[in-house]
């Protein structure tokens, strides 16, 4: 697995293909394997690039004192599309709506089309019931480790306090045994994590972030999901109606991890909109 050095440490990540860059993000306690199902359904003729972020599955943890605030983390994705040399990005948001602040902290610059599937975003920072189960896991000693172990007890994840709410369909054991992994073998993982959940959320400030996205100036996708909790319906059309040019398109029977749910009218809806759209920068 390839990685690059940052100011922050060390970054894993996934690549192939070769042609303009499409960067697939994920979510909190998850990797670039959210995408297994997807990834080689999409069109050839593109770079597919997956970093795994500091966010509690990651395979190495980064260095001690890193800022993992939401604005710590921005600068982190933005270094890692500079230390890559990619331009005209389109970046592929899901669940963790962090990156989505690019545009309202200046750091867009590389960043040329937008996928944004079912992720944080307004006020919905953490999103839901899992939000709130994070929260207190966060709060609590040694409640990172109990809810990762959770993660590994089927019923359990299939609680809406878990991962019952996220994906419509039981997710593969072997898939969440990876996730947690990192996290229950070494504490320094966990300690990224908690650096970024206890970061701190203020709601007129996310908002505003979320907002400023009404300045960006590429082709978006808005990919969300019909029969969503975690992840309001509603902010599919609102992020639609805030960035000018922008389509929205709902993937029907699926929940916030829609390449999950639905891979096929996933891949066939990236796919449409990466043959059918330019980036510009």
């Amino acid at each position: 697995m390839p990685t690059v050095e940052l100011d922050a440490g060390r970054i894993h990540y996934r690549e192939h293909g070769d042609g303009p860059p499409v960067v697939l993000l994920h979510g909190l306690l998850m990797n670039h394997t959210v995408w297994d199902s997807v990834i080689d359904h999409l069109p050839t003729g593109f770079r597919y690039v997956l970093p795994d972020l500091p966010l509690g599955a990651h395979p190495e943890p980064l260095r001690p004192g890193t800022d993992l605030s939401l604005r710590g983390l921005n600068q982190l994705v933005a270094d890692f599309l500079t230390a890559l040399d990619l331009r005209g990005v389109t970046l592929v948001h899901s669940d963790w709506g962090g990156a989505l602040f690019l545009t309202a902290y200046g750091l867009d610059e590389r960043v040329g089309r937008l996928i944004i599937f079912p992720s944080e975003a307004f006020d919905n920072f953490p999103p839901g019931l899992p939000g709130k189960t994070a929260t207190l896991a966060s709060a609590l000693p040694g409640g990172v480790t109990l809810a990762l172990r959770q993660m590994r007890i089927g019923w359990l994840r299939r609680s809406p306090l878990m991962f019952g709410w996220m994906a419509k369909f039981p997710l593969p054991d072997a898939l969440v045994h990876a996730w947690t992994e990192p996290g229950l073998r070494d504490p320094r993982i966990r300690a990224d994590l908690l650096a970024y959940t206890r970061s701190g959320f203020d709601t007129r400030e996310l908002i505003a972030n979320t907002e400023a996205l009404q300045h960006f100036p590429g082709e978006t996708l808005i990919l969300w999901s019909s029969a969503g909790k975690v992840m309001p319906r509603s902010h599919g059309p609102r992020l639609a109606a805030l960035i000018p040019h922008s389509h929205l398109v709902e993937i029907d029977d699926a929940y916030v991890l829609s390449m999950l749910d639905q891979p096929t009218a996933v891949a066939t809806a990236i796919t449409e909109f990466l043959t059918t759209t330019t980036a510009d920068r």
